[in-house]
């Protein structure tokens, strides 16, 4: 049974996807052993604690420095024994610690076709206002493992999202999520869960 620990910032959308996935059977052999936000007052709390999951608040705020918290954040995940951590919308840079410790055991989604608009400073509406300005006809998500460095480590999976006239970046925003977000997020924990994927050479095969 692969334990699950999701890091969020906000809403949690994508984290109620998961939920939902797991609640379906669309995602197997799978539990939640914890729910971590570095915001206060977050939706994605509430969904955690109706769903039964154990839900902590790690604010950057209650610690003397980065480092600090860094430290925290490690020890919590360690704390829930978690084999697995999934970024879904987790506005954190991820300690270098913590990547060492869980090699290849990090998932992210990302809003967009990476390598196109990712890295530093591309989250959230940025990445969708980023890819109407540049006048793409196609954008999407990306879900990858997570390596040093942002938005870089091997990918897991990509799902083409078309940009329509008219579009706002909310409106796409909305696309990307419904259309390939809640979709590739819940199958890759599915696949890893159940042994189907493997990285090799930086880059992720199927068994």
């Amino acid at each position: 049974m692969l334990k699950v620990v999701v890091c969020v910032s906000g809403g949690g959308t994508n984290l109620q996807a998961i939920i939902d996935a797991v609640a379906s059977g669309k995602i197997t052999n799978t539990e939640f052993v914890g729910v971590i936000s570095n915001n206060y007052g977050v939706k994605s709390i509430e969904r955690a604690q109706k769903a039964g999951i154990p839900a902590y608040v790690l604010s950057p705020k209650d610690f003397a420095d980065r480092a600090e918290f860094n430290d925290a954040l490690l020890a919590k995940v360690k704390e829930t024994g978690a084999d697995l951590v999934v970024l879904a919308g987790f506005l954190v840079r991820i300690p270098e610690a913590l990547v060492k410790e869980y090699s290849n055991r990090i998932v992210n989604i990302h809003p967009s076709l990476i390598p196109s608009f990712c890295g530093v400073g591309y989250y959230g509406l940025k990445v969708h206002e980023k890819a109407l300005e540049r006048g793409v006809k196609y954008t999407g998500a990306t879900v990858h493992f997570v390596n040093e460095g942002m938005d870089e480590g091997p990918i897991i999976a990509q799902k083409p999202v078309a940009v329509e006239d008219g579009d706002t970046a909310e409106i796409l925003q909305r696309r990307v999520m419904e259309q390939a977000e809640w979709i590739l997020l819940p199958q890759a924990i599915d696949d890893i869960a159940n042994d189907r994927i493997e990285v090799v050479n930086n880059k992720v095969v199927r068994k």
